[in-house]
């Protein structure tokens, strides 16, 4: 293994992280947006109300994406694999 093969399976993992954490993130960035202007208009400022419809919009999401998150792992896990058996072989 060389250091360029490292360097680019670093690479691929971090944009894979990025890539199926952000349906959560942005999903629960925008129902913070909404309860944080609804907090803002009706001068509640419950600090633990933000959490709940947070948690949900993300297990949502999580319920919603879950399948295609695990299809990316998986495949990525079968490149890296794949690889690996391609460089001991």
């Amino acid at each position: 293994m060389n250091t360029e093969f490292i360097i680019g399976l670093a690479g691929q993992a971090v944009y894979l992280v990025l890539e199926t954490s952000a349906p959560m993130l942005i999903l629960g960035l925008v129902v913070g947006l909404i309860v944080s202007i609804f907090q803002a208009t009706t001068q509640i400022q419950e600090q633990t109300l933000a959490f709940i419809p947070k948690i949900v919009a993300v297990m949502l999401a999580l319920l919603i994406f879950g399948p295609w998150i695990i299809t990316k792992l998986v495949d990525f896990t079968s490149q890296i694999l794949g690889s690996l058996y391609m460089y001991i072989g």
